[in-house]
């Protein structure tokens, strides 16, 4: 099973786990369904029947956000909570986000999934060295630990994506495969996209646009991690959400976290 960035080719994997044939895919949408989230504070819990039989050809989306918690991420949670789906966020934590750092633990209280993005977001920084890298994340997640159960973080995504090029600029050609490799063998799960909202490409997008970048990239996909971030400069992010959320419903498809797509793999 792999997802290919939008516009990518199969030179650039993003999740990729061997041997997912009819079973396995059955046992992905199950677990998709199966979700407990209690969402107190927030609206009900999601509860569904993890024993239930689903039809062939189940549809999933990740709805994943990068770069908060901010201003922005109290609306994105709102939205989630009205429509009572999960999502993903990759954190980071540094001067600029101080004062909003206990959303995260609202977000995990709620039922979403906490995952690492990095403390500082410089590249100049992170990708001068694996050690660098590793020392950003550490720093994280030091950042986050009186609001997240460190438990239950077991994801990261590289800032740029697992095939960003700006990288090589300050760490050489082979830092990023070193650092997938890393972590890997450091136990974490790393995860890029198939879909992006592009609404952090430099040019300030409405909510219209966002949703029509989501909804187009997701045709023909039968499972969507999609990108999209919740920092204080995305605030239509938020506000295309609600639109977001109805159309893949529409759609058929099933909502979960990046974990429980993992583990349903394995």
């Amino acid at each position: 099973f792999a997802l290919w960035a939008a516009g990518e080719t199969a030179a650039n994997p993003l999740v990729c786990k061997p041997g997912l044939g009819p079973d396995g895919l059955r046992r992905l949408a199950a677990a998709a369904l199966a979700l407990v989230l209690p969402l107190s504070g927030c609206g009900p819990a999601v509860e569904t029947d993890a024993a239930a039989e689903l039809p062939e050809g189940q549809k999933l989306i990740a709805l994943t956000f990068d770069d908060g918690p901010s201003r922005t991420t109290p609306a994105v949670l709102e939205a989630l909570a009205d429509e009572e789906v999960p999502a993903t966020f990759f954190v980071v934590a540094n001067e600029n986000n101080e004062r909003y750092l206990p959303l995260i633990r609202q977000a995990q209280q709620a039922g979403h999934e906490i995952a690492l993005h990095s403390a500082s977001h410089r590249y100049s920084d992170i990708y001068r060295s694996t050690d660098a890298f590793w020392a950003d994340i550490e720093l994280l997640r030091q950042r986050i630990a009186p609001y997240a159960d460190a438990a239950a973080v077991s994801c990261l995504r590289f800032p740029g994506g697992s095939t960003n090029t700006v990288s090589r600029k300050y760490g050489g050609d082979a830092i990023m495969q070193d650092l997938k490799a890393q972590a890997e063998a450091k136990g974490w799960r790393w995860v890029d996209w198939n879909v992006s909202a592009e609404d952090a490409a430099g040019k300030k997008l409405s909510a219209e646009e966002i949703c029509r970048n989501v909804t187009r990239g997701s045709e023909g996909r039968d499972r969507c991690i999609v990108l999209m971030h919740d920092s204080a400069t995305t605030g239509t992010t938020a506000e295309a959400l609600p639109a977001i959320i109805r159309w893949y419903k529409e759609n058929g498809y099933a909502f979960c976290t990046v974990t429980q797509l993992y583990d349903a793999l394995e």
